[in-house]
């Protein structure tokens, strides 16, 4: 894996290098289209074919993912496409590669982008309010998990305090505020030694690591489609369920109890680890901070949160920050 390792530009990607690169890996010949989708960390892009087939080419970031673990995102989701999973796994190319990648250079400047071709699926967004509807959720996870769980993935992240958090912190070291950066760490890593001991003796699978409700569409009579395994790491299963959750998991007791009844038709699940769910909403705070330190000097991401890094800000991650301590110290059983 390469987090802390600096981010590079995608100023380099122009609609030249993405079209070329994709013609010239697939052996497609594009109509002209392309157009950029939303995505902050890498750039995704949609394309046809002259034959109208329609493609949604994805660029990573840099610096971000080392070869070998972008690799293992494209191995799960073929076992799970394998498994008949609804997912959309990576086109191989006539060379038999899944990800392949493209030079682009001016002048002085050189980039490497590693980059993946997938057919394009659309759908709509599932709100799952209906019994029927939270347990087809939790059967997809549990279908998900029964896979994932056959393999690991060891260039991936560990999703532990003492992991994957701890790294995320080092990352902020020189972003925080100065005014608020001695305190934003005493609260922050005194959170992480607080929950550690709770990770103690869990087990750990490849998980999605980001799924959210956003990331399962809806192709009405085709069923749910489960997209977007970027976060990919080796973490407790209970992480890919709170996020399912429409609030804190003592709130949220009807949909907990169907999600993990379709669970748990498909894979087992260890029930003290909805204890998990607090400690892994503030692991994910300081994860989103790291995330978005990233990409602070990208244009696009200026754009769109203009008063990120102030001092402000900071103030108001501290404030948040104990909000969460609070929250898992008072968490119900």
């Amino acid at each position: 894996m390469c987090y802390g390792s600096p981010m590079q530009t995608f100023d380099l990607l122009t609609p030249h290098v993405v079209t070329q690169a994709v013609e010239e890996a697939y052996e497609i010949r594009s109509d002209g289209s392309l157009s950029a989708l939303s995505s902050y960390v890498n750039r995704v892009y949609a394309l046809s074919d002259e034959e109208g087939n329609s493609y949604v080419a994805k660029f990573y970031r840099p610096g971000r993912w080392s070869r070998e673990a972008l690799l293992e995102e494209h191995e799960l989701v073929l076992e799970c496409a394998a498994a008949d999973l609804p997912v959309v796994a990576p086109i191989v190319s006539p060379e038999g590669n899944t990800l392949e990648a493209v030079v682009a250079a001016e002048g002085a400047s050189e980039t490497e982008f590693s980059f993946a071709l997938y057919p394009k699926r659309g759908g709509r967004n599932f709100d799952a309010e209906r019994d029927e509807d939270l347990l087809r959720l939790g059967s997809l996870v549990g279908r998900l998990h029964a896979v994932a769980a056959r393999k690991s993935a060891s260039h991936r992240l560990r999703c532990a305090p003492d992991a994957s958090t701890a790294l995320f912190l080092g990352e902020l070291r020189d972003v925080v505020h100065p005014d608020l950066r001695d305190e934003f760490f005493e609260v922050a890593e005194a959170a992480v030694e607080r929950i550690t001991p709770l990770f103690a003796g869990t087990a750990l699978q490849r998980i999605h690591g980001d799924c959210h409700r956003g990331n399962i569409l809806d192709r009405g009579t085709e069923g749910l489609l489960l997209i977007d395994f970027d976060d990919l790491m080796m973490g407790p299963p209970v992480q890919d369920l709170w996020l399912l959750l429409p609030d804190r998991a003592h709130k949220s007791r009807r949909e907990l109890a169907l999600i993990l009844e379709g669970y748990e038709q498909f894979h087992p699940f260890e029930r003290p680890t909805l204890a998990l769910i607090e400690p892994l909403r503030l692991m994910r705070m300081i994860y989103y901070l790291a995330w978005s330190a990233r990409q602070r000097e990208d244009r696009r991401f200026r754009e769109g949160h203009p008063d990120w890094g102030g001092r402000a800000f900071w103030l108001k991650e501290v404030e948040d920050l104990r909000d969460q301590i609070r929250a898992i110290e008072q968490e119900p059983a």
